[in-house]
């Protein structure tokens, strides 16, 4: 399945993201972002669950949860030249899919990234 975003996998990466502290948080996951130099190409996007949302099941299901929300509203709204950090929180996999388009959409407005 293709996207229009490409993937941070590499933890250099999630790191430098990690680095600017540039996050949002909302009951439903975390975004960090930051303007890449050059600032061109298309938005990348990184994923991450830790253990403190639960046994590996529900870490991949939030996982996943994440990746089709990412599929949903980043190719729509995203700024162009940004890296994207969504990070699962507890209620990840709990909360309905409407809320968390919802919780990512704050975030993508409350960081200026929203277009």
């Amino acid at each position: 399945m293709r996207t229009a975003f490409e993937r941070l996998k590499r933890r250099a990466e999630f790191r430098r993201l990690t680095r600017v502290r540039r996050r949002w948080a909302t009951p439903g996951l975390v975004l960090q972002a930051l303007d890449r130099p050059g600032g061109q190409g298309a938005a990348r996007v990184g994923l991450t669950a830790s253990r403190r949302v639960g046994n590996a099941v529900r870490r991949n299901r939030a996982r996943r949860r994440l990746r089709a929300l990412a599929d949903r509203v980043i190719p729509l709204h995203a700024e162009p030249g940004y890296d994207y950090v969504l990070i699962a929180r507890s209620a990840t996999v709990d909360r309905t899919f409407s809320a968390l388009v919802e919780d990512l959409e704050t975030a993508m407005k409350r960081l200026n990234v929203w277009r």
